[in-house]
């Protein structure tokens, strides 16, 4: 099952940026998820996309071990569950990670607690990623039920 839950991780990761990168160009958010984990290592724009990519696929395979253990832990997977810790992976995304986590690690990335005249390249996401435009919450939520059936069917259909 573990090699589901992988194989699972990467292609939800191709699914989950792919809608994230849609809803940016759709206008449905500013946020660019690639942009903003590529920037917490080098502030050379172009290059910080390209390690972004990198970032997100490698936390895409981690975060895909941690639904792997709980589908072994509960002797459950697939599409139900894995919607469900999806979901849960969402809420944790756009509250604890990147509203208080990220800004506080993020050497490029403005906090709510910043001066008017401070130099941050990245204005801190907020809570549910609300200052990345409104919709950004409900793309965000989407993409990561979507990663969650699809690792969760993976698992499954491995097991």
């Amino acid at each position: 099952m573990i090699w589901g839950a992988l194989v699972g991780g990467l292609v939800g990761t191709v699914l989950l940026t792919t809608a994230m990168r849609a809803a940016g160009e759709l206008g449905l958010t500013r946020m660019d998820l690639p942009f903003l984990l590529g920037t917490a290592v080098t502030a050379d724009r172009v290059r910080a996309k390209l390690i972004g990519y990198a970032v997100h696929f490698i936390f895409g395979l981690v975060f895909a071990l941690g639904y792997w253990a709980v589908f072994a832990t509960t002797g459950h997977s697939g599409v139900v569950i894995g919607a469900l810790l999806g979901l849960a992976h969402a809420l944790f995304a756009g509250t604890a990670l990147v509203n208080v986590i990220l800004p506080a690690v993020h050497p490029r990335m403005g906090t709510g607690f910043d001066a008017a005249g401070s130099s941050a390249l990245l204005e801190p996401p907020g809570f549910m990623l609300a200052n990345y435009g409104r919709q950004t919450m409900l793309a965000m939520i989407l993409a990561h039920l979507a990663y969650g059936v699809v690792v969760g069917e993976f698992a499954a259909l491995a097991a």
